[in-house]
């Protein structure tokens, strides 16, 4: 089993940045492919960015590409999305999650993922 916790929400002006961190609990972190999910209220849940368990592919949504960056570090079996030039729009709660060794294409469903935090709410006001 894998247990994510997301960290790193709140209230920013547009225009900020913030910076959402994803922590991992369980077996083998380094097998795992990891996605940022977002879903605003009303609205379906929609893929934000991944990244593959390699680390060597990344996959953007079309809407953050540019101003959202996901790395990883997996010696502190962690994922994190830095987030900058915020809009109101990407007011919504975000979520961490993770499936085994799945392409960069394969993570941008979430049909795909096996594994889910909670989620942390991002507030942008202008």
């Amino acid at each position: 089993q894998v247990q994510l916790v997301e960290s790193g929400g709140g209230l920013v002006q547009a225009g900020g940045s913030l910076r959402l961190s994803c922590a991992a609990s369980g077996r083998s972190f380094s097998d795992l492919s990891m996605a940022w999910f977002r879903q605003a209220p009303g609205k379906e849940r929609q893929f934000v960015a991944g990244i593959t368990w390699t680390g060597i592919s990344k996959s953007y949504g079309d809407s953050v590409e540019g101003r959202f960056t996901m790395s990883r570090d997996n010696a502190k079996n962690s994922v994190y999305l830095e987030m900058n030039s915020l809009r109101p729009e990407d007011t919504a709660v975000y979520y961490c999650a993770a499936t085994w060794k799945t392409t960069s294409q394969g993570i941008q469903s979430t049909g795909n993922m096996d594994y889910w935090g909670k989620g942390t709410l991002i507030t942008v006001y202008s």
